[in-house]
């Protein structure tokens, strides 16, 4: 499929083929979610924690005698019924993470890409020589995205320097390409270096 290419200055700047197998296959959102499900979940650090009936501080020793107190009967002041008492089941630290198939990984990645298509709201980007943020925010301002993602082979310092600072704006190399990424943001920006590095990657 050929598209334009347009500069941050909304000019046209030539054509590109996109590759159908890459941009234009059907979407998968059932696909998308399991992705974004497993990215997300090995994001997670697995930390919480609370302490069991052999954590907390506390005497080992039977309250009271078995029978003839009119009490129910209790082992220890350590059982969750007390209040310093320990949890039971409640979060260890682990690993939240699973493992994806990577066919799955990379049919996700190209339903990402090919919805955006779809939605009209992929734009092949000739990004220029852009360093200074104020210029790059008004350009942005003027393309009306209000988030945008941008991924380019190996985007140059200054432009990412400038970009650094505009809220729901990001710039990716193309190497980092990830379905959450993807969906979160409005508009997805390719440069046409960016184009040939996702042809080789997932053709």
């Amino acid at each position: 499929m050929q598209v334009k290419v347009i500069t941050l200055d909304n000019a046209e700047a030539g054509e590109i083929e996109l590759p159908a197998e890459v941009f234009g296959a059907e979407p998968r959102p059932d696909i998308m979610a399991r992705v974004v499900h497993w990215q997300l979940a090995k994001r997670r650090a697995g930390t919480h924690k609370v302490k069991g009936m052999g954590e907390v501080s506390g005497t080992t020793k039977k309250p009271y005698r078995q029978k003839g107190t009119g009490n129910a009967r209790q082992g220890s002041l350590r059982a969750p019924q007390f209040r310093t008492g320990g949890v039971v089941h409640g979060p260890v630290v682990r690993s939240h993470e699973y493992s994806l198939p990577k066919k799955v990984r990379r049919l996700g990645l190209i339903s990402a890409l090919s919805q955006k298509v779809a939605e009209g709201k992929l734009v092949v980007l000739d990004v220029g020589d852009v360093t200074k943020t104020a210029a790059l925010a008004k350009q942005v301002e003027a393309l009306g995205w209000s988030s945008a993602l941008v991924f380019d082979a190996a985007p140059a310092e200054g432009f990412v320097r400038a970009a650094r600072n505009l809220p729901k704006f990001q710039v990716m190399p193309t190497v980092g390409a990830n379905v959450y990424d993807i969906v979160r943001h409005d508009v997805l920006a390719v440069t046409r270096a960016g184009v040939e590095a996702l042809k080789e990657r997932l053709s």
